[in-house]
């Protein structure tokens, strides 16, 4: 079972399930994170351009910012497409809420899917590591926001974001740490859950929301 959710992508609730019983059957420790962190819901968003600047627009933002920005950047016309975002002028998109730095992003990825440099319909199929590195080979484009890419928009069953700060921080509470993990330490630790990293992840999410609403303080 295990070597055939290989390739069995994170895009139904159902998939997630086979995922997430795979996950807790490799590491006795997650049946408890998995009852404490109650529903586990599935996270899908588009592919593509779309999908692309959804994520850079919720960068460093609560989820409300984001949101409300999004918002006003999706009802711009065209601001969804690669070619027709590129003529949307600066000051507009600026007007919306986006920062220069996430403009800046945007353009480069459009650019990219507009002259045939990025296809992300072949990137999606990559294995993870030459994904990640395709992508932020793109200026602006980190490791954070490809693997949120890769995870969320193509469903890749096998990605753990290490650089979040919240999985990070979900993961040294619920394994009793002492210290939050490091990004590469985190890393190891979500080899184990190899390959249903995805799982892991957002096992680890939702646990830490249900953990901050129990506690009522930052974890």
């Amino acid at each position: 079972m295990t070597a055939d959710l290989r390739k069995v992508r994170l895009d139904t609730a159902e998939r997630l399930a086979l995922h997430l019983d795979a996950l807790v059957a490799l590491d006795a420790r997650l049946h408890q994170v998995r009852e404490r962190a109650g529903q586990i819901d599935l996270r899908v968003t588009g592919p593509g351009f779309a999908g692309m600047a959804r994520i850079i627009c919720s960068q460093q933002l609560s989820v409300a910012s984001a949101r409300a920005i999004w918002g006003r950047f999706a009802a711009l016309e065209g601001a969804l497409e690669a070619q027709s975002f590129l003529r949307i002028d600066e000051p507009v998109l600026r007007g919306v809420g986006m920062s220069a730095g996430k403009v800046r992003s945007m353009r480069v990825v459009a650019e990219a899917v507009a002259t045939g440099i990025l296809d992300f319909g072949q990137i999606e199929m990559l294995p993870v590591e030459e994904a990640v590195s395709r992508l932020t080979a793109l200026k602006g484009i980190g490791p954070w926001t490809a693997e949120i890419y890769l995870l969320f928009c193509a469903g890749h069953p096998d990605i753990f974001p290490a650089g979040d700060l919240a999985l990070r921080k979900a993961v040294g509470q619920a394994l009793g740490l002492s210290d939050v993990p490091s990004i590469p330490e985190v890393s190891a630790i979500a080899e184990a859950w190899s390959p249903h990293r995805g799982a892991a992840a957002l096992l680890f999410w939702r646990y830490f929301v249900a953990m901050k609403q129990k506690e009522g303080i930052g974890l």
